[in-house]
């Protein structure tokens, strides 16, 4: 048997034992809530996975606490955490938020790393029925004040490492009324600042640990704020409203992908919807624990992988390519990990990365600000695509036709009227409004069908250029680019060309100890790329400026654009 029938009939096996896993665990949940008969006539009227209630994230922990008790939850460099002794240090930090002043309805920042206490907070907030906003802790001045202004929050809990941020624009954000600072992992010597309090007010009191706050909640107010990583201007925030968090979805989703043998592993920050939503609330439904990394080190990866005991871990946009690129070493293969749940990994480097890590590649496609969609290709697809959707969809052209099999179109998905599918951003409702139109969500992504139906990832919509008459996408031009062997990673973006429209700027980082030769460079990408996509600059830099989430902030490095050291292709 070839190794591509190997996988697929491994993942077919896998998908209908996790199918089946799935169906009777969440359907003796809505069996004991007696809204089974109910949930499948809706499911088959409306075609889609929508449940009579859903859980609130409260309801989710406190449920695994008694299920699973004092089973290890949370682990990391320093502690294990169990299920049960989460839920009672939420109900405490809860309690304490309420004396500080925290009530339903109102706003509750988390600047944090990835220890337990970010998780804590994050569920006293939800048993308060206040609205969580997790912020990336890598953020200062402007970007910071911004989103700590616009989510109107009254009460900010950071890292010792953020404080001195946070305090630096306090005069633009009027609405903040208490910071309360975690000193993990500081200095013995560190000095809380002044006008902030320590974690300590959060772990007050001798009220019964196990009794969880109850508070009237209303469905349709926000629980959660995401905010979009703004790569290329100021970023929207997402609202998740307690009535529709989406967690059975996500059950029945986690059901079907895990079972009690296995474990996760996550390098993703906690502020991200990767870790928080799809690998810490999905463990929870399982019982199962997450080693939580500090941060991605791809020198270090394999190893602390391997250390941890994990059987599957998700990535992101560039892990694989850049895990790729490092020296082989004794971990390779020296871990227990399966699976890996990957987003936008390269066609090229795909079987590569299995060959060479001894893993499977399940791709999946979804967006916070997706209403939901989600594709996956469970290892039953070919190489490179996102499989195909179980959905109305449409693939759109710039002149709002469809486009036909091998063309690139913007990924539009019927929702209808119902409202559980709208999308609302915080204060912004034009950009709600833009988001669904006519039933229709345009989820700005570019995307290609093949003869099959199968759909293949080729870019976002903002992330083009426009040259010669045509649309390039960055992403088709960094991959190419990034097949360079000399070249770790690389951005693409548009500048200013004297011709009109644009001409194409690329940012290259080498492997540590070569060099990224430009007319070597042109040579290779002339082999790979139409004339019209080919770069006119390159500038060779030591590192990208990214988001904690890996995505290269575009924003910053066209507003460097051109300069005396860039090199001219």
């Amino acid at each position: 048997m070839s190794g591509l029938a190997t996988r697929k009939w491994r993942s077919r096996r896998d998908l209908a034992t996790g199918a089946a896993r799935a169906m009777w665990n969440m359907g003796g949940l809505e069996r004991s809530e007696g809204t089974l008969g109910t949930t499948l006539e809706r499911i088959r009227k409306q075609r889609g996975l929508t449940f009579v209630r859903d859980w609130t994230f409260a309801e989710l922990l406190q449920w695994a606490a008694r299920r699973y008790g004092e089973d290890s939850f949370i682990e990391t460099d320093s502690e294990h955490v169990s299920f049960d002794a989460l839920n009672r240090r939420a109900n405490t930090a809860a309690r304490n938020l309420e004396r500080l002043g925290v009530e339903a309805g109102d706003g509750v920042a988390l600047m944090m790393g990835n220890h337990a206490r970010f998780l804590e907070v994050f569920f006293a907030i939800q048993k308060l029925g206040a609205y969580a906003v997790p912020v990336n802790a890598g953020l200062i001045g402007d970007g910071l004040q911004y989103i700590l202004d616009h989510s109107e929050v009254k009460l900010c809990v950071a890292d010792h490492l953020s404080a001195p941020v946070i305090a630096s624009v306090r005069q633009g954000t009027p609405r903040l009324e208490t910071v309360i600072v975690s000193s993990v992992d500081a200095a013995e010597d560190f000095e809380l600042p002044a006008g902030m309090l320590g974690y300590s007010e959060l772990q007050q009191g001798e009220g019964d640990e196990t009794a969880n706050p109850v508070r009237t909640i209303d469905p349709e107010a926000p629980s959660l704020l995401l905010y979009t990583s703004g790569t290329t201007g100021l970023p929207k925030a997402v609202v998740t409203p307690f009535g529709n968090q989406r967690l059975k979805a996500m059950g029945l989703m986690a059901n079907a992908l895990y079972s009690r043998q296995d474990k996760l592993y996550t390098c993703l920050p906690l502020f991200h919807a990767n870790c928080l939503l799809l690998t810490v609330m999905q463990a929870m439904w399982i019982g199962i624990p997450v080693y939580i990394s500090k941060r991605f080190s791809a020198s270090r990866f394999w190893q602390e992988v391997a250390d941890s005991g994990a059987t599957q871990f998700n990535t992101v946009g560039s892990m694989i390519p850049i895990l790729l690129k490092t020296p082989p070493t004794q971990y390779d293969r020296a871990h227990r990990v399966k699976r890996v749940l990957s987003a936008a990994c390269p066609k090229d480097a795909w079987e590569v990365f299995e060959q060479r890590f001894g893993v499977d590649i399940w791709e999946a496609y979804g967006a916070v600000d997706g209403g939901g969609t989600a594709i996956a290709n469970l290892g039953t697809g070919p190489v490179g695509s996102l499989g195909k959707p179980r959905f109305r969809y449409r693939l759109v052209g710039d002149d709002g036709s469809d486009v036909g099999a091998d063309q690139a179109g913007e990924l539009w998905v019927h929702v209808g009227e119902r409202k559980e599918s709208r999308v609302p951003y915080f204060k912004n409702e034009k950009a709600s409004n833009e988001k669904v139109r006519d039933g229709w969500l345009h989820t700005g992504d570019t995307m290609q069908r093949d003869g099959d139906g199968f759909l293949y990832f080729v870019g976002r919509n903002t992330d083009s250029m426009r040259r010669r008459g045509e649309n390039v996408s960055a992403y088709e031009v960094e991959k190419q680019v990034d097949a360079h062997p000399d070249v770790l990673e690389s951005a693409a973006f548009g500048v200013a060309s004297d011709m009109g429209e644009e001409d194409i700027m690329i940012c290259v980082v080498p492997i540590e100890g070569r060099s990224v030769d430009p007319a070597s460079m042109l040579s290779f990408l002339r082999e790979r790329l139409p004339r019209y996509a080919l770069p006119s600059y390159m500038d060779v830099v030591d590192a990208l400026p990214k988001t904690a989430t890996h995505r290269v902030i575009k924003a910053t490095l066209k507003q460097r654009g051109v300069s005396e050291d860039t090199l001219r292709l």
